[in-house]
């Protein structure tokens, strides 16, 4: 077994130097979250790094939506997955076609699209919050889910279009001409060549348009207004409003929000890693 060098072992102890005081300041917040959930009302201030009487009761409160400001906690829960799922599903679905006309179909003005949707990240999201609560006011949108998808697709897609064009030029272009001569169409190129050599790079992007309609709120806020409408980070800015704000019910929901993010990023890493770096590099 060959030993490792100096040189190795400096380098992994950099890493580790770095790695393990930005893994403490990551998992800082998150410890307290979850102190705070799993801490009674009356220990949730007590600077404790353990409470003395840990319970389960916040989550009973908040499954069972035994709260005033939480109510419609489901409702809103399954707003903010049916929101982040279609803006998930759209944005894959453009991206993937434009990516695949402009480097494999390659299409007239394909490359003013790539310009024009790097350029549109010259401007800042927020700037555009306004703008997009007076466009979907105009087409009757507004407390309209599709309001925020629509918003959260413009958002997504054109980062979704470059990285997957990139992915994509990649691929040998004599798949498509050997498909080709064996007389296949271009749906049948798109489905049965293109899409499959491509799957790394579209679940880490459906991935990254799912994660990005899940945790907004500016856009959330202002297009939507109903409590039955409204997703769980706009349903959890509201804990706020009171006077005596129930921080450990706050928090309880905010930890039980985390989790589905976080399986979804565990469950497809590998995917993530490979397909965002898949166009980070033109060979």
């Amino acid at each position: 077994m060959k030993l490792p060098t100096l040189r190795e072992v400096g380098t992994e102890a950099k890493l580790l130097l770095i790695g393990i005081p930005v893994f403490i300041w990551t998992m800082v917040p998150i410890y307290h979250m979850f102190l705070f959930a799993i801490s009674p009302k009356e220990d949730a201030f007590s600077g404790k790094l353990w409470p003395d009487h840990p319970t389960l009761n916040n989550f009973s409160i908040v499954f069972h939506q035994q709260h005033y400001f939480l109510r419609d906690f489901w409702i809103q829960f399954w707003n903010s997955v049916v929101i982040a799922l279609s803006a998930g599903a759209l944005t894959l679905l453009i991206a993937t076609a434009a990516a695949f006309s402009i480097s494999r179909l390659r299409v007239p003005g394909g490359r003013w699209v790539m310009n024009l949707a790097l350029f549109t990240y010259f401007i800042p999201a927020a700037f555009l919050a306004v703008p997009m609560y007076r466009t979907m006011g105009n087409y009757g949108l507004l407390n309209n889910h599709w309001s925020l998808i629509l918003a959260m697709v413009t958002i997504a897609s054109p980062y979704a279009i470059w990285v997957l064009k990139q992915a994509s030029d990649k691929l040998p272009v004599e798949l498509d001409e050997a498909a080709t001569m064996d007389g296949a169409t271009t749906l049948q190129l798109f489905r049965l060549v293109y899409v499959p050599l491509m799957m790394p790079s579209l679940v880490a992007i459906g991935t990254y348009a799912i994660l990005l309609a899940w945790n907004e709120y500016l856009y959330a806020f202002l297009l939507l207004s109903k409590d039955t409408e409204i997703t769980l980070p706009v349903a959890l800015g509201n804990f706020l409003a009171a006077d005596d704000s129930p921080w450990e019910l706050l928090m309880t929901t905010g930890f039980i929000y985390a989790l589905p993010p976080a399986a979804i990023y565990y469950a497809f890493k590998r995917y993530m890693v490979g397909g965002l770096t898949a166009g980070a590099v033109k060979s």
